[in-house]
């Protein structure tokens, strides 16, 4: 037996996904060893205190104790998927989620997701966020962004208006195995290339080779100081360099049109876009279920002083915000507010926009307020050390990001129900681009997966002990076959949850409406 992906938090309760009484036999069987390395690894987070506070391991010690961690969970463990026979039915999953969402887009969130395997493994992260807490960890702890796979990597603006690819979406980011992002996104790339048409060889290469770039990326991180991993981004100039040559010309040039839509998804385009002038007054086109003004899902006895608590709310998250951003905010004039959907997971969970205006109607701001929710990580890996789910949101995205939203902030809000729940804020569209899945052939997809491995390297170098990955690692490719064998298991079992999902809006057991995407 290993160890499985629970961690212990001092003077909290322990959070366990394993079979019922099977805790205590893990954790006997992962030994001091096991809890050394999960105090070592809190310390390097910073959990524990600050540098001057706390003693910081050498990269030797680090390698050691990734090295030493092998024990605990040899490489190749990470090749199983053995799920207990008591499993929690992906049906029941979602419906649970459901509970806490908004009961009118349930419907449509089934609807996206139930297109196809892929799009149902985009909506699935809580799903397999339970199914993770039962494989092998390292121990080895970072902040995890919980729900890696290939489309949550994309490019924006980086506020020096370099255009920078990296993770993109941290709705359920908090501190957990390192692993388990890798295992995300492996799974993703699996199930991408089974949608795509790829056969079992090319798809395996598309894994491993994601995999094994984590693990140079790694290794080369660990040879780097602390600030140079700090200032570490993956640009457009890094990425021509680096895998230009490998994508060929043909996959080279779609990039280059990615890119330029990228920079076109501006506060300009979401303007012309989004709004129109009714009376004299700019306003958000109202364009149901996607986009609905607030006034028109506003009670008729909430509608005296809407605009007032609005602007109260952007009050609040100002207050979240640097000095010199919040000096930026308040040189714009709040005008309008709408509901809308985003994702294919998050649909149901509370998202709107806000309209504000600079200096003229050339100058707008479109602000995106997400609601944050518990992690799926949580039920595992122990509550936020986060009171407010938005502050978890932020501040994961600000550790793990090379470069963050100039806008990013939190708030807790009270909603049109009257019930307080909390946010995320930051800019609706900066230079937003991702790829298409459905446009990818073998070879962009490898190139895809590489930059991917790179980044999620580096995401975790900043905020874990690069060192004891690095030395668990190792050079040779053995974890990264492992991880391809879990990749092709998970896919199985992912298709197997997809059917039953099928099967229960055929049944009637749930609604489904068109996809709208």
């Amino acid at each position: 037996m290993y160890r499985r992906g629970r961690h212990r938090f001092r003077g909290r309760r322990t959070f366990s996904t394993a079979p019922a009484g099977s805790a205590a036999g893990l954790e006997q069987e992962a030994g001091d060893r096991s809890q050394e390395v999960d105090d070592q690894e809190r310390e390097a987070a910073g959990r524990d205190g600050d540098a001057a506070s706390r003693d910081i391991p050498s990269p030797d010690e680090g390698r050691a104790r990734g090295k030493a961690a092998r024990k605990v969970a040899p490489r190749s463990s990470h090749g199983e998927l053995d799920l207990p026979s008591d499993r929690v039915d992906p049906v029941e999953q979602l419906e649970r989620q459901a509970a806490s969402r908004l009961p009118e887009l349930i419907p449509l969130r089934y609807g996206r997701m139930l297109v196809s395997a892929f799009t149902f493994y985009r909506g699935a992260a809580g799903i397999m966020a339970q199914d993770l807490g039962q494989t092998p960890v390292s121990g080895i702890r970072v902040q995890a962004c919980g729900d890696a796979h290939l489309s949550n990597f994309g490019g924006f603006a980086a506020p020096d208006r370099q255009l920078v690819f990296d993770i993109n979406d941290f709705d359920e980011t908090l501190p957990g195995p390192w692993e388990w992002d890798l295992k995300r996104l492996a799974a993703s790339l699996e199930i991408g290339g089974r949608d795509r048409g790829f056969g079992k060889k090319e798809r395996r290469q598309i894994v491993t080779d994601s995999v094994a770039r984590y693990r140079k990326a790694m290794h080369r991180f660990a040879g780097m100081s602390n600030l140079d991993v700090f200032y570490a981004r993956t640009g457009l100039p890094e990425i021509a360099e680096r895998w230009g040559p490998e994508a060929g010309k043909k996959t080279w040039k779609k990039a280059e049109k990615n890119v330029a839509k990228a920079r076109g998804k501006d506060r300009l385009r979401a303007f012309s876009k989004l709004t129109h002038v009714v009376d004299g007054e700019l306003r958000i086109i109202s364009d149901p279920p996607s986009v609905v003004p607030f006034e028109e899902i506003t009670p008729a006895d909430r509608l005296p002083g809407l605009d007032d608590r609005i602007r109260a709310i952007l009050s609040n998250y100002r207050e979240t915000l640097s000095r010199d951003r919040r000096h930026l905010l308040d040189s714009y004039r709040y005008v309008h507010a709408a509901m809308k959907v985003v994702g294919v997971g998050s649909v149901g969970t509370r998202c709107w926009i806000v309209l504000m205006i600079g200096r003229d109607t050339g100058d707008p701001l479109f602000l995106q307020v997400k609601e944050a929710q518990q992690s799926v990580l949580e039920p595992s890996q122990g509550t936020s050390e986060f009171s407010n789910h938005g502050e978890r949101v932020v501040e994961g995205q600000r550790t793990t990001q090379s470069a963050s939203d100039i806008f990013l902030g939190w708030v807790r809000a009270e909603g049109i129900d009257q019930v307080k729940r909390d946010y995320y804020v930051r800019q609706l569209w900066d230079w937003k681009g991702s790829a298409r899945v459905e446009n990818m052939d073998p070879r962009s997809m490898a190139v895809y997966g590489q930059i991917c491995g790179s980044v999620l390297a580096r995401a975790h170098a900043r905020t874990g002990d690069r060192f004891a990955i690095a030395g668990y690692l190792g050079n040779s490719s053995n974890f990264d076959q492992a991880i391809a064998r879990f990749a092709r298991a998970y896919a199985d079992q992912n298709e197997r949850d997809y059917k039953a999902v099928l099967e229960a809006a055929d049944s009637g057991r749930i609604k489904v409406a068109p996809s709208d995407r």
